[in-house]
């Protein structure tokens, strides 16, 4: 299973480009099959781009840094 922690990291170093939008992001759950959950808020809960933020930012730079990361999925 994936360290927690180090999920947690990525999403920090992420997190200020969307706070710059009036967004953020938070994690909800790393599964056992190595799926990451995390839940949008503010401005990126409801930006009709939120899913190009979550999978061509965030996701990428959660596999760019963990590589067992099979996806990142809002919820």
């Amino acid at each position: 299973m994936l360290d927690r922690t180090k999920v947690e990291e990525v999403i920090d170093r992420v997190r200020p480009f969307l706070q710059r939008d009036g967004g953020n992001v938070e994690l909800v759950e790393v599964t056992e099959d190595n799926v990451v959950k995390v839940k949008l808020t503010g401005a990126c809960g409801s930006c009709p781009m939120s899913m190009m933020t979550l999978k061509g930012g965030i996701e990428r730079e959660m596999k760019k840094s963990i590589p067992e990361v099979k996806a990142v999925e809002s919820v």
